[in-house]
């Protein structure tokens, strides 16, 4: 209950056009100061349990392990993490390009679904809370690869189907 309230104090922060990205290249010392912040951590805290859901705890911890590996002793860059999850799913999914429309864009998607009869339909947007006219800025161009599941009333809620990943602004 905790963390869950501090992942939503932090998207309340991040639904804000002042937010910031989780990654950046900064400039500055205090540039650097600034980026470790709550939201900073509990945003990668979040994707980093989003990629653990939709790659299966084995796969993820398979990842960690041949990141730690092949870093220990030595400096890394959130590629390098991205890489060795890539080397793990062989291809059949691009970590690396997935988890930097996360970690690059600031903010989060609003995912709205409308059913009609069995067809699902899905559309991506940026959402935002209050917009701040001194720090607006136009984030149209935002798009994430979302990693969507499902339940029906035929499955348990403790499993969940990996049915999309939604990296256009809309899909079916």
């Amino acid at each position: 209950e905790d963390f869950l309230n501090l992942i939503f104090k932090a998207m309340m922060k991040d639904s804000l056009n002042s937010s910031h990205p989780v990654s950046s290249t900064v400039q500055s010392s205090e540039q650097i100061e600034e980026m470790f912040d709550a939201l900073s951590y509990i945003k990668g805290a979040s994707l980093l349990l989003m990629l653990k859901h939709y790659l299966t705890k084995d796969v993820f911890q398979a990842g960690i392990e041949v990141y730690l590996h092949n870093h220990n002793y030595r400096t890394a860059q959130s590629d390098d993490l991205w890489d060795s999850m890539n080397e793990i799913t062989n291809g059949t999914l691009d970590v690396k390009k997935m988890m930097k429309t996360w970690i690059v864009h600031k903010g989060f998607p609003l995912v709205t679904v409308v059913r009609k009869g069995k067809i699902i339909s899905v559309q991506q947007e940026k959402f935002l809370y209050r917009v701040e006219p001194e720090n607006w800025t136009s984030d149209a161009s935002y798009l994430w690869h979302i990693p969507l599941t499902y339940i029906t009333n035929r499955s348990n809620f403790t499993h969940c189907t990996n049915a999309y990943l939604l990296d256009q602004k809309s899909g079916m």
